[in-house]
């Protein structure tokens, strides 16, 4: 009897069934009976109780088991009655610990009890999925036709060896790949089959892959087919660019190019509306291209060293010229705006191109100068509309190295004068990298974990207006990680936004964690959640943007606004937007719950602050992870380039930096008006109004 009594304490071995085991989890103790642990076979429990697993004891002899209590408490319920009863306890905690005991039967039903809400077709939001394409096995001609080059010989061809992310499962793109691209630089292998960039224009689509690029094209009764499939090349994409103006424009094949970049080397295709495409050439900056983007038909290169190069597709002629070291960008009508770092915003025309005939170089004009001279780290043009008795109001909005926020205006009448300081803001800290002037709303975010401040603009005769001026709306934060390793996707591919048409409203998208296959959706305005989608694979979303698509030709249709998410696995997923934005209201206030951040940051680990680490970004010592979500009462329905890592932020403070990576083409007035590419790097754009007092109830959020 003597040699039984340790049994009873929980020592491994046989045992009756009804014998006490008392368990000592986390701390807190608890007692059943080994029949209510040991009814499910092969579990933790049984193994632990038969003497496979190797026990540890408490002072008291109890069974300890170092896991949480407040999670085991319904697993042991779950033991005694079969039933579940979260009891508060989150669903994939419980998952967690259900899986980690190999309780089987539970694991099922909680797995169950996920899918309730998930499908493989998605929600009402989807709008459609495209397959991994084929991997090409032709390799592109090394001795491609160079196109002419102003000013000399072509500069020489800088290889990069900047790889993407691995991401485990590479779909049929990785499979049919018949030999390995050299290794990255932090030693990982190449995952050749992630979508790397996505961009959009009119009712086209163009993706980039490692060492490829597609485009697809929707047709209004067979919905979107493959048009177009580059040869292989021999590096690894980093820049992307498409236009694809309305048919029958005066440039024939040239009315429709898409562009891709890596280091200095850029290639220039021709589409065709009914398939296939032709090479037009390969173009030299010198330096690494750091934004690519159309202004109409004019294909655009710029570096932050100064840098731009403009290909022109009527004149056919590539120039290369040197500039200030810029910093921003953004395209106003036919005119190419550039913020530098000495505190001056330059204009191009690249229509006119080349206007100075004496050295043919391009008419680059010094359109104003910062008052401190500060470097122009962000920038955004709005074009007011036209009246019978006046012509466009110029206004502009950038934000400097030094967290400042202006607004500049020029009317029609004194553009001899140059444009005017309207207004000035100094909310920000840390420099801006992102603002944007709408027809409402004034948007400026800054490097300190993306935050973000709105005002309303007032609005007289379409001109902005004094009268009460613009008023504060919204703080909030668009908290974005990066990958330490720089295993997250192309930069340029993961861009926050502000995405959409500067006369209505527009959206941020917000992805947690690099590996993340959720994102959400919010309005730029206010920070509140419009939606969030999942990947219907289950696949990591590496890449995404917005594409404002136009009305088809039946009545009664209106223009689209789509979500692509490319995925881990090559394939291209749509979210309907519209719909989203048609049902704000519905969802969660503000953006992420506490919940829902905890969520997505269990995906990843956490480096610690202050570690060094390129695209990382430091969260503030006083920044606390349980308020993330929005304080505001008035709410809306249901969520790289985020923020400048820190290097790239030091580098503004100092006046340099490079692009953000973003191209937003003005919006013009006029029957003739077209929609602006919605390029995969999308430019910083937005705008700052007066502090006055505000006279609406602010949205304060943290994240």
């Amino acid at each position: 009897m003597a040699a039984k009594a340790p049994a009873a304490e929980g020592v491994p071995g046989r045992g009756p069934p009804g014998e006490v085991i008392h368990l000592n989890v986390g701390g807190k103790r608890f007692s059943t009976s080994r029949q209510t642990l040991t009814w499910i076979p092969d579990s933790f429990f049984s193994s632990l109780l038969s003497g496979r697993i190797s026990t540890l004891k408490d002072e008291t002899g109890a069974i300890f088991i170092d896991r949480d209590p407040t999670v085991f408490a319904p697993i042991l319920n779950f033991l005694r009655t079969k039933e579940l009863d979260p009891r508060g306890v989150h669903g994939s905690s419980l998952l967690h610990e259900a899986q980690f005991y190999g309780l089987t039967p539970l694991v099922r039903r909680l797995q169950l009890r996920e899918e309730l809400d998930r499908s493989s077709c998605g929600n009402v939001l989807f709008n459609g999925y495209l397959p991994p394409p084929v991997f090409p096995l032709k390799r592109r001609s090394r001795h491609s036709l160079v196109a002419p080059q102003a000013g000399g010989r072509p500069a020489p061809v800088r290889r990069s060896n900047t790889m993407p992310p691995n991401l485990g499962n590479a779909g049929l793109l990785g499979r049919l790949l018949d030999e390995k691209a050299p290794p990255s630089p932090s030693g990982l292998p190449e995952e050749p089959g992630m979508v790397r960039l996505v961009c959009g224009h009119h009712n086209w689509i163009a993706v980039a892959y490692t060492q490829f690029l597609v485009c697809y094209r929707l047709k209004e009764a067979s919905g979107w087919q493959l048009v177009f499939s580059s040869p292989r090349l021999d590096w690894p994409i980093e820049r992307l660019a498409l236009t694809a103006r309305v048919p029958g424009g005066a440039l024939g094949e040239h009315d429709k190019m898409v562009a891709a970049a890596t280091g200095s080397e850029i290639l220039l295709w021709a589409l065709q509306a009914e398939g296939g495409g032709s090479e037009i050439g390969v173009f030299h900056l010198g330096v690494p291209v750091e934004a690519l983007f159309f202004v109409g038909n004019q294909l655009i290169a710029t570096s932050h060293t100064g840098r731009i190069g403009v290909w022109n597709a009527v004149t056919k002629h590539w120039q290369v010229q040197e500039v200030q070291p810029i910093t921003s960008y953004d395209a106003a009508g036919s005119f190419l705006l550039l913020g530098c770092n000495n505190g001056s915003i330059y204009y191009v025309d690249v229509q006119k191109f080349p206007l100075r005939m004496k050295d043919n170089d391009l008419l680059v004009c010094e359109l104003y100068r910062d008052p401190a001279e500060d470097g122009v780290t962000a920038l955004s043009v709005y074009l007011t509309p036209k009246t019978s008795d006046s012509g466009n109001w110029i206004e502009i909005a950038y934000g400097t190295s030094s967290g400042g926020v202006r607004v500049i205006v020029q009317h029609p009448e004194t553009v001899g004068s140059g444009p005017q300081l309207f207004q000035t803001f100094t909310v920000h800290r840390s420099p801006v990298t992102k603002i944007m002037l709408s027809e409402k709303h004034l948007i400026s975010v800054c490097a300190d974990n993306n935050h973000v401040r709105t005002w309303s603009v007032t609005r007289f005769r379409g001109m902005i207006s004094t009268q009460p001026g613009s008023t504060p709306l919204a703080s909030f934060k668009i908290l974005a990680l990066e990958s330490a390793d720089g295993h997250g996707g192309c930069s340029a591919g993961n861009d926050i936004g502000p995405y959409g048409e500067r006369d209505e409203q527009q959206v941020f998208i917000q992805k947690v964690v690099p590996s993340a296959s959720q994102l959400f959706v919010r309005l730029s305005s206010t920070g509140q959640r419009v939606c969030s989608v999942r990947s219907v694979d289950g696949s990591p979303t590496t890449a995404f943007t917005v594409l404002e698509c136009e009305a088809s030709r039946r009545l009664g249709s209106r223009p689209r606004r789509y979500l692509l998410t490319g995925q881990a696995n090559g394939s291209l997923a749509m979210w309907d937007l519209t719909t989203a934005m048609d049902g704000l209201g519905q969802a969660p206030a503000g953006g992420l719950t506490e919940e829902e951040l905890m969520e997505q940051l269990e995906q990843c680990e956490l480096a610690p602050l202050g570690s060094s680490r390129s695209s990382l970004p430091s969260p503030s010592p006083h920044t606390s992870l349980t308020s993330l979500y929005s304080a505001s009462s008035n709410v809306s329905l249901s969520g790289r380039r985020a923020s400048p890592s820190p290097p790239q932020a030091e580098a503004r403070r100092r006046g340099g930096g490079s692009f953000v990576e973003r191209c937003q083409e003005l919006v013009q007035s006029g029957p003739e008006s077209r929609r602006p590419p919605t390029p995969a790097p999308r430019p910083s754009t937005g705008l700052g109004a007066p502090l006055t007092p505000p006279k609406t109830k602010l949205n304060e959020t943290s994240f």
